[in-house]
């Protein structure tokens, strides 16, 4: 009788490993002579992992095939406006270990999280002060800041795209209008700082009618995002920051945010001010409550 190893879904004899692993070496082997050495690591790598997976859970053919199914009508759903495969890469903290793995610590660099969906290139530009809201619904938030290097110095004419969703939960791009709400691009100062109203965050459900948001029921999973507002920041000589900034007291960051893009240090307080409170700028805001916040940006330096 053949020896047997133990999996954690039953036995394995040893001809049985030994021809799985078989399989396993030659289709590494399958990629020897790739050209570009970088792309031999990777699908060595993902070979190696995907089958020690297959062989982990001892996957059945109903279940590959069901998997397969999956992918597909991940594919089916994605279009120019909604990408799934960006939801499911979120969902499964690909998108964050990714994010990790390629920003390493810099000193005090502002961290880095995930980009999402709904970036749009050639979003409006504003002026320093101006309303990113474009009449969105929601709160009006004052938001401002600085971007400076890890060093504290200050970074002029920095690019800061910011995008969000309004109250409804709903980014500009959802909506079958064509409307640009909610996102625009402003430079910094010659002194590095920066400052736009745009809206105070709330949670909401990422796009979950598809075959993301059916696995998510599956496994009993929240599709719910804490509430958040999208930067991204470049300067010439320093590494691209794609971050957000969360709502200190928001309960879905204690909850889980669906695709783990929050990080202690992007957590804010967004100062409610009530109706008729003087605003920075002297906006007349017609009596309605507002809020503020700041966040300074250190941007790490490039190459690193």
């Amino acid at each position: 009788m053949s020896e047997t190893t133990t999996s954690t879904t039953g036995t394995v004899s040893t001809e049985q490993n030994r021809r799985e692993q078989a399989l396993t070496e030659k289709v590494i082997a399958s990629f020897e002579d790739t050209p570009d050495p970088r792309l031999k690591e990777i699908m060595q790598a993902l070979t190696q992992h995907l089958h020690a997976f297959i062989r982990e859970t001892r996957l059945t053919e109903a279940e590959w095939e069901a998997g397969i199914a999956f992918l597909t009508s991940t594919g089916n759903i994605t279009d120019d406006k909604r990408q799934e495969f960006i939801l499911l890469s979120d969902v499964l903290g690909a998108s964050m270990q990714t994010i990790t793995v390629s920003n390493p610590v810099a000193g005090e660099a502002t961290e880095a999280t995930v980009f999402g969906p709904f970036f749009v290139e050639d979003a409006p530009e504003i002026p320093n002060g101006g309303d990113m809201s474009f009449g969105a619904a929601g709160q009006p938030c004052w938001v401002e800041g600085t971007v400076t290097d890890t060093h504290g110095t200050p970074i002029p004419n920095a690019r800061i795209e910011v995008w969000e969703a309004d109250e409804d939960g709903f980014y500009d791009v959802q909506y079958d209008d064509g409307r640009t709400t909610a996102r625009a691009h402003l430079f910094t100062d010659e002194h590095g700082t920066y400052r736009f109203w745009g809206l105070k965050p709330t949670p909401y459900p990422i796009p979950h009618d598809g075959p993301v948001g059916a696995m998510l029921s599956a496994t009993n999973r929240s599709p719910v995002r804490a509430a958040h507002l999208h930067f991204m920041v470049t300067a010439e000589n320093h590494r691209s920051l794609v971050t957000h900034i969360f709502a200190a007291g928001d309960p879905q960051i204690e909850i889980g945010d669906s695709v783990f893009g929050v990080k202690d240090s992007l957590i804010k307080q967004f100062q409610d001010q009530p109706a008729g409170s003087p605003t920075p700028d002297g906006r007349d805001l017609k009596d309605r409550p507002w809020s503020r916040v700041r966040f300074d940006v250190l941007l790490a330096p490039a190459g690193t």
